[in-house]
């Protein structure tokens, strides 16, 4: 074996990741083992943010180890301002290291976009899963990015929908998203006319301001929450965050990073992965926010890498290098 750090591209990501359900009874575990305190092994502080304020741009660092897997990781990942979705360099863009955790040795350099987008809406739909209306028949998507597309794909793997409808700031990114994916998506003018009688709402955007409104929202409605990730951004306003029982990846993070969760003052309900553990109650008969923040751990990195070079994987070694033959976990890929 080589010594040098093997590279995955965003190519090698998604051709091992092909599907974003093979990521969801990982996560569920992750989700639980991280809800489970020390129990759970997993180590992840809340991520370093270092401002860049001269770009209007942010550097976020999140490292963690989790021992179920043995797997220690950092994604490193840049968020800027104000980027079209025209522009050449996307708004987001993530690189994620893998290492040895018993010696520190760099193990592998990984593209962290395509893990980002498919951890993130694969930890949705879990939550979806369990906090989504019974009959749900309208799915609602605000936003029409990377996080757009990487949703879309899952929930219509995992639900049925009578109809879905897109929103987003540009129409033209929307009408672009709706003849660009398959199945049926109407494109609404409005946030107000996306949401209205929506029974599962995504919201995926670069706002900073409130965009949805409480009022718009139908009682018993379940809404992910992806963007607003600083503490002075927001996606919900006040009313909404206040009627709906919220749940979180989590508390720590969102107590310290979400700019819904802090300024509306809501109370946090629970973790999502103590849903999944059974110890707190999905009530999915209520108006239900799950805010995602990124922090679901496990090793995505890990089973990548080891297929990619022919390392033993859970005791055996894999004989044909480069291909995935199981599902594989997630770590703070947000």
């Amino acid at each position: 074996m080589s010594s040098r750090p093997v590279f995955l591209s965003a190519a090698d990501v998604q051709d091992h990741l092909r599907s974003s359900s093979l990521l969801i009874a990982p996560l569920e575990t992750a989700l639980a083992n991280f809800s489970s305190g020390p129990d759970g092994g997993v180590v992840q502080p809340v991520r370093t943010v270092v401002p860049v304020a001269k770009h209007s741009g942010f550097l976020g660092v999140m490292p963690a180890y989790s021992a179920a897997e043995d797997a220690l990781t950092t994604k490193l990942v840049t968020f800027y301002e104000g980027h079209s979705n025209t522009s050449a360099v996307p708004s987001h863009q993530a690189t994620v290291l893998l290492f040895q955790p018993n010696n520190g040795s760099l193990l592998a350099v990984m593209d962290g976009n395509v893990i980002t987008a498919k951890r993130t809406a694969a930890v949705s739909a879990i939550a979806t899963k369990f906090l989504k209306p019974p009959n749900s028949e309208v799915l609602c998507i605000l936003g029409a990015g990377v996080q757009a597309y990487s949703h879309y794909e899952i929930f219509t793997e995992q639900f049925f929908f009578k109809e879905v409808r897109i929103w987003n700031r540009t129409k033209e990114n929307a009408e672009k998203f709706v003849n660009s994916v398959p199945g049926e998506v109407r494109v609404c003018s409005s946030v107000q006319e996306a949401v209205t009688g929506a029974d599962v709402i995504i919201t995926v955007t670069m706002a900073t301001e409130p965009i949805l409104f409480g009022e718009w929202v139908k009682p018993g409605a379940h809404i992910n929450a992806i963007g607003a990730s600083r503490p002075d951004w927001r996606e919900l306003d006040d009313e909404l965050m206040k009627q709906a029982v919220l749940y979180v990846d989590s508390q720590e993070a969102a107590l310290k990073e979400s700019g819904d969760v802090l300024l509306s003052g809501a109370e946090i309900f629970a973790e999502l992965g103590e849903v999944v553990k059974g110890v707190k109650p999905a009530h999915c008969e209520k108006t239900t926010v799950f805010k995602s923040l990124g922090k679901s751990h496990c090793s995505q990195g890990t089973n990548l890498t080891r297929h990619k070079v022919g390392l033993p994987i859970g005791g055996k070694r894999n004989e044909s290098a480069g291909s995935v033959t199981e599902p594989l976990c997630s770590l703070s890929l947000r």
